[in-house]
């Protein structure tokens, strides 16, 4: 992850909400008022992005001061003091909703992978997915490892995933196969099979990954048991944080989870004005 394109994310989130300033605050508030913000959980869980909400501020005002108390991936409490902002009051108003709007975002996303992760028998391990915000991968993916578990690939040139839409083009997992690995070098090759049959013929390609989509239990096993360790198989589709303890003890080396960053509840953080001065 990379200052630069954190700023950008920012700096962009920035404009969307005052794109000719603040008529609120530019009015109301003297630009030499100086204030004392707090920083508060509401809830219990895993914080991510803390960083990013001090860069909001920073980015704003280089000058105002911004004390972390808690680092990402840290367990908090309900009603913990995160963090302490001390500056301009127009600046704390200013960066306010999107600092807090990534912060809540991030944090609600490594809070629930964390259960995720608590459920899955080792040395399974939980992968996220791409069905994250749009613009805001990079975040996203930053929470699910601040939450304890793996990212999948990043983005579709990192790894080739060969889905039902792609063998029907191609005919088969086969030939689907063979063209992948005729036309890169280097790149891991990851198949979706939906039964046995299609998994007996995946395990006779020279993929490296299967994915087993939307099978049940039994299934999963029954693939396990014909893979006897030769390529690398995730788990995938319904994986309901019920699922994952018994998924993961099958000897499947993945789950993957899009619940993870697709369904996002925020995360309770409040930042309240202590005192002015």
């Amino acid at each position: 992850m990379t200052d630069f394109t954190i700023d950008n994310i920012i700096i962009n989130a920035l404009h969307e909400d005052m794109p000719n300033g603040d008529v609120t605050v530019d009015n109301l508030i003297p630009e030499t008022e100086i204030s004392l913000a707090k920083l508060i959980s509401k809830d219990c869980g895993v914080i991510s992005g803390i960083e990013v909400f001090k860069r909001v501020f920073k980015l704003l005002d280089e000058n105002i001061e911004v004390n972390l108390l808690v680092k990402d991936g840290q367990r908090v409490e309900n009603r913990q003091l995160l963090a302490t902002l001390h500056g301009k009051t127009q600046t704390i108003l200013k960066g306010e909703r999107v600092a807090l709007n990534l912060l809540q975002r991030m944090s609600g996303i490594a809070t629930e992978t964390s259960k995720y992760v608590r459920e899955c028998v080792k040395p399974c391990e939980i992968l996220d997915t791409r069905k994250t915000m749009p613009n805001l991968r990079i975040l996203d993916k930053k929470a699910v490892r601040d939450g304890g578990a793996t990212n999948h690939r990043y983005c579709l040139s990192d790894m080739v995933m060969i889905k039902d839409n792609h063998i029907d083009a191609c005919g088969s997992i086969t030939n689907a196969v063979k063209l992948a690995k005729e036309k890169t070098h280097g790149v891991k090759i990851e198949v979706e099979v939906e039964t046995i049959e299609q998994f007996k013929e995946a395990l006779k390609t020279p993929c490296d990954w299967i994915m087993l989509d939307n099978m049940n239990n039994e299934m999963m096993a029954e693939c396990v048991k014909l893979n006897n360790h030769n390529k690398k198989l995730e788990a995938s589709g319904n994986m309901t944080l019920e699922r994952i303890n018994s998924v993961s003890s099958l000897g499947v080396d993945y789950i993957s989870v899009g619940a993870l960053t697709h369904s996002v509840k925020a995360f309770d953080i409040s930042l309240k004005f202590h005192d002015i001065k």
